[in-house]
């Protein structure tokens, strides 16, 4: 799936923000291969949300640059990002309450009919095919979202994602409270996205999490990148040791490419 001579899907090079004189990133370098989950750990404050906020055009970049299969990339707003096949995926979600899922998938990129007007019957046909893909059990795409549990929730957002042709995702605590059977839910669209060949960008404090979806993982501290490791390579232990004291293991090679 990911090979050395491949170029990353998205690539991070030596990228900079500060804000104010705090500097908020520094020289940041993180890339993502096709098919491939990469966890993105570190303290409040370490810098990883800036680090993903830049490349969802939320923030401009001071400096650095990113590169999307193997092009220099300009990202100045989050549709720039979006146009470059780069979804977000916050953990607020970002949904409208008031707006059931249909609404809810088509939100600022509603389909229309040739007169202009909203083309409910092919956004409702549209949603059904891509929750149906998800998650064959969720039906009731009708009510507001607010009356939904966490984990439909996430199926929308995700879905949002997934219509759009979303090439690499971010996802920012994606199990963030939610129960166990959800969680699985969420890892089990986490694997088939994964399967389709989307990269993906997980934020997390959450060990289990990490250690069960992602390929490689990068800890943040202080705005620096401490390291890049194969997850199968590194302990929990760790990997906590680089998230509190900013420690590398001794002893284990870093992946900063994917199997290399």
């Amino acid at each position: 799936m990911n090979t050395s001579t491949q170029a990353p899907l998205i690539d991070i090079r030596g990228v900079n923000k500060a804000f104010g004189g705090v500097q908020a990133v520094a020289d940041a370098n993180l890339n993502v291969y096709p098919g491939e989950v990469v966890a993105l750990l570190g303290h409040n404050g370490a810098g990883k949300s800036t680090l993903m906020k830049m490349l969802a055009g939320a923030y401009p970049i001071d400096s650095g640059e990113v590169r999307v299969n193997g092009q220099a990339a300009h990202i100045a707003n989050p549709a720039d990002s979006q146009a470059l096949g780069i979804e977000t995926i916050y953990q607020t979600l970002a949904l409208a309450d008031n707006l059931d899922s249909v609404a809810n998938l088509f939100l600022g990129r509603e389909i229309k009919t040739r007169w202009g007007t909203l083309d409910d019957y092919a956004m409702e046909k549209a949603a059904r095919g891509v929750f149906h893909r998800l998650n064959p059990n969720f039906k009731n795409i009708r009510v507001p979202v607010r009356s939904l549990s966490g984990g439909q929730r996430q199926v929308v957002a995700i879905s949002r994602a997934v219509y759009f042709n979303a090439r690499a995702l971010i996802m920012d605590e994606p199990c963030a409270a939610l129960g166990p059977e959800e969680t699985r839910m969420v890892h089990e669209l986490v694997r088939k996205l994964k399967a389709a060949g989307v990269g993906i960008f997980l934020i997390s404090h959450d060990m289990p999490d990490v250690f069960g979806l992602s390929d490689r993982l990068t800890v943040m501290k202080n705005g620096k990148m401490v390291g890049t490791y194969n997850t199968t390579d590194v302990t929990e232990d760790e990997v906590l040791g680089m998230i509190i004291l900013g420690k590398r293991p001794e002893g284990k090679p870093q992946a900063d490419r994917a199997h290399g």
